[in-house]
This record gives C-alpha cells, sequence and structure tokens, in this order.
C-alpha cells in the first residue's frame, strides 16, 4: 500500500478529452483502451466494427483529425485532443450523400457490415482534389468485404471518379 495516499483514496485511470463527433467529451478510461471498444461500450456508437482488430479489414474506419483511420488501432492515449468523426456523424453530412448513393445504386452494399468503414474511407477519398478512380480503387483496398464480391462497389468507385471526357473518347477508340 502506498503511504502517501489516503487508507480510503481510489486510483482513478487518466481522464482523456477530445471532441467526437463535434462535441467536446472527456472520459477516464486506461490509456490503453481501443477506440473502437470506447466508442461502442462507452459512447453507444456501433457504426465503426469490429472485424480483424488488428487494422487490415477497414470495418472500423473513423476520421482523426479529419483523416481515415483504424479505431482498433487507436488507444485512449492517443485521442488527447483530437477530433473524432464516426459514420453517425458523416452520415448526416451533406459531403456523404454522393457516396451513399453511388454505393446504394451501384450494388456496393449487401450485409452491410463493412459500409460505415466504405463510407467513411470514399468520403474521404471524394474530397481529395485531382483524385481518379484508379487511385480510389487502390486507396480501397484495405476495406474488405465479403458480400458483394467488389464489383459493386468498384462500379460505386466509377461513379464517383468518373474518367475526364476525353479520357473515356480514347479508351473507347475515338479521338
Amino acid at each position: 500500500m502506498n503511504k502517501d495516499l489516503p487508507h480510503d483514496a481510489a486510483i482513478q485511470d487518466p481522464a482523456w478529452s477530445f471532441v467526437l463527433n463535434g462535441q467536446p467529451v472527456s472520459l477516464h478510461c486506461a490509456a490503453d483502451q481501443r477506440l473502437l471498444t470506447l466508442l461502442r461500450e462507452h459512447f453507444g456508437l456501433a457504426g465503426a466494427k469490429p472485424g480483424c482488430e488488428v487494422g487490415r479489414c477497414g470495418a472500423c474506419v473513423v476520421w482523426l483529425d479529419g483523416q481515415p483511420a483504424n479505431s482498433c488501432l487507436l488507444m485512449a492515449w492517443q485521442l488527447q485532443g483530437r477530433r473524432i468523426t464516426t459514420i453517425e456523424a458523416l452520415s448526416q453530412a451533406p459531403e456523404s450523400v454522393p457516396v451513399i448513393a453511388a454505393l446504394a445504386q451501384c450494388g456496393g452494399v449487401q450485409c452491410g457490415y463493412c459500409s460505415p468503414g466504405m463510407v467513411m474511407g470514399l468520403t474521404y477519398l471524394h474530397q481529395q482534389p485531382g483524385m481518379d478512380a484508379a487511385n480510389a480503387s487502390a486507396l480501397m483496398c484495405g476495406h474488405l468485404c465479403r458480400c458483394t464480391g467488389y464489383g459493386g462497389i468498384q462500379r460505386a468507385i466509377e461513379v464517383l471518379f468518373p474518367a475526364p471526357a476525353c479520357a473515356r473518347r480514347n479508351s473507347a477508340g475515338n479521338s
């Protein structure tokens, strides 16, 4: 027993303060608590899904300071002073509307387990100047889907990142 502490003093986990979906939050938890667990168990936000839990499947993607990040790899100590955006907030934002529509119209959604991570990733890419379908496809390779066979997802990417008219004419053999 530590002689410097009163007999009945409880040692508390540190408090971590950050912004979650635009709202300042603070919570006490162990430094090594995963953001994915905190989102689901402490905040009741179940959009980020546990998949591989080693950062390879993309089911748990959130935005950390506006950049895609795997919430299964982020620990509480890394959240201090940061901004976290989850699918619960992004799905209400206008920038996600074309992504959600493209995935739905192109058959890029079936069971929906991977959809939150896909929407987070594609919405981020859709906001990047100069992004094209080839680069978007390559950057989305870390988002795994067990249902769609990727055809619908690829079609959605092509809708979101259309080739310039001159490139379409050249690829069709027209000059």
